[in-house]
């Protein structure tokens, strides 16, 4: 009896410590990481893959899938008011036969729309977090500060009011709209990291 309790006792720290791992890595890959690039902060988030579930279904079946994301810079991590902000408006569209997506941004001013084409899944989810980005000069040099990205399938009940003319966007909704939470059927991703200096980041360190 004592021999089945050590095995069950064993098997049950290894199923255990299976799943801590599992939850470690899963942590890892969803590490929001911060880095600087010439007057730009960019951020990057390893093996995030937002484009699955129902918006990747939507997409193969030919529909354009709207993401909306916003970084933002604070003083205390999950921050209700922004020190500054950058937010983007990426339309995603999926070829059946190159089996290819493109992306097509549009920012806050009707200037900096940008179409990609060809791209794998991993590479339009890179691109989009890559232009999701800060000018330098917006960040505090005599303190730390806190990075979170909040990306959000958008909810086509939001479209209209989330283009503004001519051609660019409402900034006054967008910043409405990442104020409340996501909508029940509304996929999120929700992500901090910090507190950075900006000295750091200048060594080349990333959260």
């Amino acid at each position: 009896m004592s021999g089945r309790l050590t095995n069950s006792v064993r098997v049950a720290c290894l199923a255990g410590l299976t799943a801590t791992c599992a939850f470690s890595v899963a942590l890892i890959a969803n590490q929001l990481l911060v880095h600087l690039d010439g007057d730009y902060l960019r951020i990057s988030v390893p093996h995030l893959n937002f484009l699955s579930g129902k918006p990747l279904e939507r997409l193969k079946d030919g529909a354009t899938v709207a993401f909306v994301g916003q970084v933002s810079i604070s003083q205390v991590p999950n921050a209700m008011v922004a020190d500054a902000h950058s937010v983007a408006r990426f339309a995603l569209s999926y070829d059946i036969w190159e089996q290819q997506f493109s992306v097509t941004k549009i920012g806050e001013r009707p200037e900096s729309r940008r179409t990609i084409s060809h791209l794998t899944a991993q590479a339009a989810e890179n691109w989009c977090l890559d232009n999701l980005t800060i000018d330098r000069s917006l960040l505090p040099t005599d303190r730390p500060f806190y990075v979170q990205l909040d990306l959000r399938s958008e909810d086509p009940r939001d479209t209209l009011g989330i283009i503004g003319e001519p051609g660019g966007l409402n900034i006054t909704r967008l910043i409405e709209m990442f104020s409340r939470p996501a909508r029940s059927a509304q996929p999120r991703w929700l992500l901090n990291n910090g507190p950075f200096r900006i000295a750091d980041l200048h060594k080349g360190l990333r959260g």
